[in-house]
């Protein structure tokens, strides 16, 4: 799966080093959102529609929910280590009357238990190493016993750069293996054009145009891919199988953080689907629409020293 490193990055650029008045010496710039120590979430995207051999065209919901917890490992001057479980289980919800012809996707059958390891590196006083990691096993658990899952695993490595306060800039190379391999360059690109806007980029991932209303307050105009890839099958069958797709949200977010304990943040827009594959059989009629998805997150505590000198 292709979807979490850019999370991955994000948490680092926000959590590790924080956001301080020596920001040139720190990794993620002034007003970016602040960090999800735990998250809870949920997606809603109705209006899905498939057609089916003998059964016809039949209308779903498609419905998710997550979990991530976010475990520092080891943090020194040089080096910041993270670890990461995380737990999806999503399910398609009939909304035509007849028989379900994928009843074994109802029922939170589609599930995901993943593990992140992520590390920062300091170079020098302006340029860190980003290197992150991400297996999972992801399938129909109505089909497969967990054993019978094969391991995918995603892991990136990202030279970034702090060109200013204000601005940063890196790039780096991103490996997927899960029902195929997949080789991607990775662009980041953070720029702070005025005290209270900025523009974030790290594809091949998200495009953001941030804009903060209050300290506590942000509005996101982005475009974020989506892709999930679950086992049907035993992957070491004559006939191996999953439910794949690559979608591309599109629309608003709203961030507000409450205090320095908690915060959400509610996404709605137009979810346009790029590749759809449901089960054998199932022909895509229309795959794209409305997409609302809400946050409740903790931050993360702050452990701030007294008298620390200035760099």
């Amino acid at each position: 799966m292709l979807i979490d490193y850019r999370k991955a990055i994000v948490f680092l650029l926000c959590l590790v080093h924080g956001q301080s008045p020596c920001q040139s010496l720190k990794p993620g710039l002034s007003g970016m959102a602040p960090s999800k120590w735990l998250t809870f979430r949920g997606t809603h995207a109705p209006g899905k529609v498939y057609k089916f051999p003998n059964s016809g065209p039949k209308t779903f919901t498609h419905e998710e929910f997550f979990l991530r917890a976010w475990l520092p490992v080891v943090h020194s001057k040089r080096v910041t280590l993270l670890l990461g479980p995380s737990y999806r289980t999503e399910q398609f919800e009939l909304k035509t009357r007849g028989e379900n012809p994928i009843g074994n996707m109802a029922g939170w059958n589609l599930r995901s238990f993943a593990m992140d390891l992520n590390s920062v590196i300091k170079l020098d006083s302006a340029s860190w190493l980003i290197a992150t990691s991400h297996f999972n096993k992801s399938g129909n658990l109505a089909e497969l016993s967990f054993k019978e899952i094969p391991l995918n695993f995603t892991a990136s490595a990202t030279f970034l750069k702090k060109k200013s306060a204000s601005k940063e800039i890196g790039a780096g190379l991103m490996v997927n293996q899960s029902f195929k391999t997949t080789i991607l360059p990775v662009f980041i690109y953070n720029y702070n054009y005025a005290e209270n806007a900025g523009i974030e980029i790290m594809l091949p991932k998200r495009v953001a145009w941030r804009r903060n209303l209050t300290p506590n307050d942000i509005v996101y105009l982005k475009a974020e891919s989506v892709t999930r890839t679950y086992y049907l099958n035993p992957f070491g069958t004559d006939n191996p199988d999953v439910c794949r797709r690559v979608d591309v949200d599109m629309g608003v977010t709203y961030n507000r953080k409450i205090g320095n304990l908690m915060g959400l943040e509610l996404s709605a827009g137009y979810r346009k689907n790029l590749s759809s594959r449901l089960v054998t059989g199932a022909i895509p009629v229309r795959t794209s629409g409305f997409a609302m998805t809400f946050d409740l997150y903790i931050q993360p505590p702050s452990f701030k020293k007294k008298n620390s000198r200035k760099l």
